[in-house]
């Protein structure tokens, strides 16, 4: 059933991803910022001073926008600097080059090739372990299975993820990494092994949930086809 595979990983995707913008934004934020305190003071300044939308399509574009912390709509304050995912896409375009849409490229891609295999087995190994010979998982070993599925394949990505966002953020600080090692070797320097998990915490809070939606309306969509 491939047609009924991609629009129910479609639809799952979907709810998952409209359930977790919110903590990722929140978790770019403590990566690449360091005016926060911790999560819940991250969650209040950005709740009460601006609305957290991304429209765009690109990694790196969704990153730039979430870092925007200018009050949106208030006379007298200064305006954001992207105006919107096009506005964003043509600046750095236009002021970092064809190679600055690609920051991070690198360290995306090694971060999703294996976060992706754990990701999977981990949920299909949970609910082998939690369903009877014959017999389909019920919606609570989905869930379950599905939340902790999520996050597994963060503790594995998060390193790469602080990495990534730094990376993506680096143009826009006027600041250059001669490359992934650079950067994790800088950062380590300044701040520490720790910074390699920083967001790890928001990274599982948002990941359970939405895995768990992801999973179980994907299972359930597939079900209803059948």
């Amino acid at each position: 059933m491939p047609v009924e595979e991609f629009v129910a990983g479609w639809i799952s995707g979907a709810l998952g991803l409209v359930l977790g913008h919110p903590f990722d934004t929140v978790k770019v934020r403590l990566q690449t910022q360091n005016t926060y305190r911790g999560i819940v003071d991250c969650m209040v300044k950005t709740y009460r001073h601006e609305s957290a939308y991304c429209l765009a399509p690109f990694d790196l574009i969704k990153v730039r926008l979430q870092n925007q912390t200018e009050p949106r709509a208030q006379p007298g304050s200064p305006p954001p600097q992207y105006r919107g995912p096009v506005h964003c896409a043509a600046s750095i375009f236009q002021e970092e080059g064809p190679r600055g849409l690609f920051r991070g490229a690198w360290a995306l891609t090694l971060r999703d090739t294996p976060t992706l295999g754990i990701y999977f087995a981990t949920y299909e190994w949970l609910c082998r372990q939690s369903t009877p010979d014959g017999q389909n998982p019920s919606s609570a070993t989905v869930l379950v299975a599905g939340g902790f599925a999520g996050i597994t394949s963060w503790v594995t990505a998060t390193p790469l993820d602080v990495i990534k966002s730094r990376m993506q953020m680096a143009g826009l600080k006027q600041r250059e990494y001669q490359g992934m090692l650079d950067c994790m070797v800088s950062s380590a320097r300044q701040e520490g092994l720790g910074v390699f998990f920083r967001g790890l915490t928001i990274n599982s809070a948002r990941a359970f949930p939405v895995n768990a939606v992801t999973f179980l309306s994907y299972e359930y969509l597939l079900h209803s086809w059948g």
